[in-house]
Formats: structure tokens, C-alpha cells, sequence
């Protein structure tokens, strides 16, 4: 824009929309080029925190007087001044709303919990007590939660708990206590528990309102840590580390050399986690054990059936009597099986106990043969590896 000598610059509708508006003569702010974009004053919190807009406006770039001009005439050409400044503060809003993720966090609501890792018994006791603000997911404007445990890697239906569903409330107070049992150190370093909060539907499927995951390295043995979180939106599941897929369960045996009736007592206390065989998604397994080398095939032992379960409990002892000193030449195979009507038995899971075996089984047995009369019991990991020479029952 070219200014002739003595006449008064004229001030265009755009420069206009880009003025200081305030009480007296309306006065073009001083040198407006050197801004871009142009705001007007009064500019949105959201837009000055965003670092591109906000070193635009706050260290506006040193132009040449020529340059100044120049960009005069582009906007006069392309009445860009007001548009230009209108459009990005309008878009800057918009992102900065969608990025509040704290409030969409609140918004899902809170839960209080705690979580105790027992040691001794191998436990993990993770006690719901309530939850507040919940977001409304049924017609009503209420809710009917209720909160679904996974432990990570793996989540399956052979390590989920959930509580009891309450309903047409949006602050639940559940006071349960839920426990996963066979939970060893090596657990509470490399896994994480995620709490799920779901609504429940009788026609439809249920429906995930929010989800916080607790890595269980975060807990100290036998103390109690209680947690108040905002509740947040699902987030994905890494498949790829899976690697608890390579397990098959838990089992927990007990073993016990009895002097007064010089024999090995064998107890299968429970499983846990066990692999899902039935179409159903649940098994029905039952526990064989062998003492091997087994000359005469006599040392099979069985324990009863405990239908459509992955977390069956037994309490059943087994005797075989040998004297101590032979112990040492013996291994003890445990199988866990899936019973099947009309069809061969599907294998889940095994594990070996004796002089041959490694790590906390082989600790096990030479506990059991150096500790007469005492009863020890361990937790061990099921393999897919099927011991001996066992195919079926």
C-alpha cells in the first residue's frame, strides 16, 4: 500500500478486525506486520500454550521497514488480516479442548482400592472398596458397575476375578476382597494387575466404562497400598511380550517324609491359572502323579475331577512308602489333565520333581529328603513339556 506525501493513511476492514479496541481514538496497533498471525488481544489460555502460536506472538520476528510494506500489499490483495487471525485461534481451541485428557479422565470417575501381596502363602489379596462419579452408561442416567481383575501378561479367563454387580448407581461401594493365589516374586517383578470397571447389560454386552493398571513391582511384601486413581480409557494390550502364554498354570504340592510310617507323602493342595481346554472356556482337570523309576506300574495316583474350573482345589494326599535313602534315586512327575467324556484326556500341563530337576524343584525335593516329618509346601509353574513318556490317562 502506497501512502502519498501528506495525505492520512487509510485503514482497511482487515486491519480493522486486528486493532486495539478501547476507550478514545481508534489507533492502529504499532507496526501489526510484524506479527503473524494476528491476534486480537484477549487470546485464549489454550492458544499461548501452544509453543508454535506462543513464540509467533511473544518474540515477533525483526522485519525491514520494505519487508513491512511488502506484506502490507499481500494482505490488502488477499483480505487475509482478519480471516487469518480468526481461523487459527478457532482451530488451536479446538485441539486443546480434545487434549484435556485429565478431565476426560474424571469424567470416567474414581476408584479406591488396595493391594497386599502375602509372601508366605503366595497370595495377592486385592480388595475393591469403591468407586465414585462413575460416567452414566444406561438410559437412566445410572450405571450397574462392577470391577473385572486381569493379571498382565496373559489376561484370560484362567486369572480373571470380578466383584458382584451393583445397580442403577454411578458410587458403588463393593467392599470385596479378591485373591489370586500362586503369585511367586518372579511375578510381582514382570507383571502388572489392570482394574477394569465395567457396566453391566442383561440384553446386550457388558459395556467398559474405565481401566489403571498397577505394575506389582510397585508393592512391598506384606504391606497394604492403597490407591485413589481416576479412572482412564482402554488401552491396548502388547500381545507380543505375552510370554506367560508359554505357561499352562500353577500347582501347589506339598511334600512330607514320614518316619513313623517310612513313606513319602505326596499332597496336591490346588492348581491355579490353569489353560483353558473346553470349548466352554473352562476345563475340568483332575492331577496324576508317578514316583518313577516304577518297576512294578503301581505308584499311579489320581485325584478326583473338578468340573468347569481353571482354579480347582483338591486336598488330597497321596503315601508311598520307600524308605529315605532310596528318595534320591526317584522322580516324582506331576500331570494336571482336562477330563473328557467319549474322547481321549487333553493334556494342560506337567512338572518334574527329583535329583534330575532344576531351580525351585529341585530346592523342593532336597528340602523334603534333608527335613524329616516336615511338611513343605511350593507353588510351581506347569510347562506344556509332557513328562516321561506319558500320552494320556
Amino acid at each position: 500500500m502506497t501512502v502519498r506525501k501528506g495525505e492520512k493513511m487509510a485503514i482497511s476492514i482487515q486491519e480493522h478486525m486486528a486493532i486495539d479496541v478501547c476507550p478514545g481514538p481508534i489507533k492502529p496497533i504499532k507496526q501489526i506486520s510484524d506479527y503473524f498471525p494476528r491476534f486480537p488481544r484477549g487470546l485464549p489460555s489454550a492458544v499461548s500454550r501452544n509453543n508454535s502460536v506462543h513464540s509467533a506472538v511473544s518474540q515477533p520476528p525483526v522485519t525491514q521497514p520494505g519487508a513491512r510494506k511488502e506484506e502490507g500489499e499481500v494482505d490488502t490483495l488477499l483480505g487475509a488480516s482478519g480471516t487469518a487471525s480468526a481461523a487459527p485461534a478457532k482451530a488451536e481451541e479446538d485441539i486443546d479442548i480434545d487434549g484435556y485428557e485429565s478431565d476426560d479422565s474424571t469424567s470416567l470417575g474414581t476408584l479406591d482400592f488396595s493391594l497386599l501381596y502375602d509372601q508366605e502363602n503366595n497370595a495377592l489379596h486385592c480388595s475393591i472398596n469403591k468407586a465414585k462419579g462413575l460416567k452414566s452408561m444406561d438410559h437412566n442416567g445410572l450405571a450397574d458397575p462392577y470391577v473385572k481383575l486381569h493379571l498382565l501378561p496373559g489376561a484370560s479367563k484362567a486369572n480373571k476375578l470380578r466383584t458382584k454387580t451393583l445397580r442403577n448407581t454411578l458410587n458403588p461401594v463393593w467392599n470385596e476382597t479378591l485373591t489370586y493365589y500362586g503369585i511367586t516374586d518372579e511375578d510381582m517383578v514382570r507383571k502388572t494387575l489392570r482394574v477394569s470397571v465395567c457396566d453391566e447389560d442383561k440384553f446386550r454386552h457388558n459395556e467398559f466404562i474405565g481401566e489403571t493398571r498397577i505394575p506389582l513391582k510397585k508393592l512391598r511384601p506384606n504391606q497394604t497400598k492403597n490407591f485413589n486413581i481416576c479412572l482412564e480409557k482402554q488401552l491396548p494390550i502388547d500381545k507380543t511380550e505375552d510370554k506367560s502364554l508359554e505357561e499352562r498354570g500353577r500347582i501347589l504340592v506339598s511334600l512330607k517324609y514320614s518316619s513313623p510310617k517310612s513313606g513319602l507323602v505326596v499332597g496336591i493342595a490346588r492348581c491355579a491359572h490353569l489353560a483353558a481346554m473346553d470349548a466352554n472356556g473352562y476345563s475340568d482337570p483332575y492331577v496324576k502323579i508317578y514316583l518313577k523309576p516304577d518297576a512294578d506300574k503301581k505308584s499311579k495316583h489320581k485325584t478326583a475331577v473338578k468340573k468347569k474350573t481353571l482354579n480347582p482345589e483338591f486336598n488330597e494326599e497321596f503315601f508311598y512308602e520307600i524308605k529315605q535313602a532310596d528318595l534320591s534315586k526317584k522322580t516324582l512327575e506331576i500331570t494336571v489333565w482336562d477330563y473328557d467324556i467319549g474322547k481321549s484326556n487333553d493334556f494342560i500341563g506337567g512338572v518334574t520333581l527329583g535329583i534330575n530337576a532344576k531351580g525351585e524343584r529341585l530346592k523342593h525335593w532336597f528340602d523334603c529328603l534333608k527335613s524329616k516329618d516336615k511338611k513343605i509346601e511350593r507353588w510351581h509353574t506347569l510347562t506344556n513339556e509332557l513328562p516321561g513318556s506319558i500320552l494320556s490317562d
